[in-house]
């Protein structure tokens, strides 16, 4: 099926996330945070994925909580549904335009977390997303999908534009990585195996 529901209660934030991969683009997203609202919603679009998201959380303290906690709700969604990753390409590259602006994202839902990213910002917020909360969003998402996540903005000037290429980049390189390919015969490495499940603590 492809697909995965979340529930991350704390007591900072209480997050409900439904994710199915494959999907059409179709959206409801409500964080309390408009900017993030609308990058989330871009991000489903583009990636073919459905996506529902509910998540009430301490912003009136600030965001950091709340998106941090979406990012980790995201990529737990990601890594169940991808299961043992069986027929994906696994890999995905992929450059956006956003007016002057260009980003790139390369993906791999290999089991290994690591987050590379290259994007200086201007200005501290956009709308009510401060902009030092975008790479702690894409880390957040990378460790818990378990996938490497290189993300840049090669050029540009506008923020908000950066942000959003970034968004659209991260959303195309995903739609080719979780693709189902017929030509990969059961799990897409030359060991067999991809480690896909947290370490569980004793």
């Amino acid at each position: 099926m492809r697909s995965s529901l979340v529930h991350r209660k704390t007591k900072e934030t209480d997050i409900r996330l439904s994710l199915k991969l494959g999907g059409t683009g179709s959206y409801t997203i409500e964080t309390g945070i408009g900017f993030f609202n609308h990058m989330l919603e871009l991000f489903a679009y583009h990636a073919h994925i459905d996506l529902s998201i509910t998540a009430k959380g301490d912003i009136s303290v600030d965001d950091h909580h709340t998106v941090e906690d979406v990012g980790i709700a995201l990529g737990s969604a990601f890594r169940e549904a991808l299961g043992d990753r069986h027929g994906i390409q696994r890999f995905g590259a992929a450059f956006a335009p956003m007016d002057e602006t260009l980003a790139r994202c390369v993906v791999d839902f290999g089991g290994r977390s690591a987050l590379i990213f290259h994007a200086d910002f201007k200005r501290a917020k956009v709308g009510d997303l401060s902009t030092e909360m975008i790479p702690h969003f894409f880390q957040s998402f990378a460790e818990h999908a378990k996938a490497n996540l290189h993300l840049e903005v090669l050029y540009g000037s506008n923020t908000h534009h950066k942000i959003e290429a970034l968004f659209k980049a991260f959303a195309l390189s995903c739609r080719e990585a979780i693709k189902l390919d017929p030509a990969v015969k059961g799990i897409p490495s030359t060991k067999g195996l991809l480690e896909t499940s947290r370490k569980k603590k004793k």
